[in-house]
């Protein structure tokens, strides 16, 4: 089980994003942080730069773990999540 953590930045994308998105993909992450082998099939390695994806619909969670900490840098659209 991992404490969960978000930055600023993911703070600020998910006040961006309709409440019942938003609570869908705060119900994900949870869900995650508490069962990560249950919800692998939703998450890859990041190519490129460090951390992982977990896919929620067409929205993304960009995250890493630092020990029992889930670190969650950015929230954002499928398509614009990785620029």
């Amino acid at each position: 089980m991992y404490e969960i953590a978000y930055s600023k930045k993911a703070l600020n994308d998910l006040r961006r994003i309709p409440a019942n998105e938003r609570r869908r993909i705060q119900a994900k992450i949870a869900d995650y942080a508490t069962d990560p082998t249950a919800h692998a099939h939703h998450v890859k390695k990041l190519k490129g730069r460090e951390g992982y994806r977990l896919r929620v619909g067409n929205w993304r969670v960009i995250f890493d773990l630092e020990g029992h900490v889930l670190e969650v840098y950015q929230v954002g659209a499928r398509g614009s999540i990785y620029d």
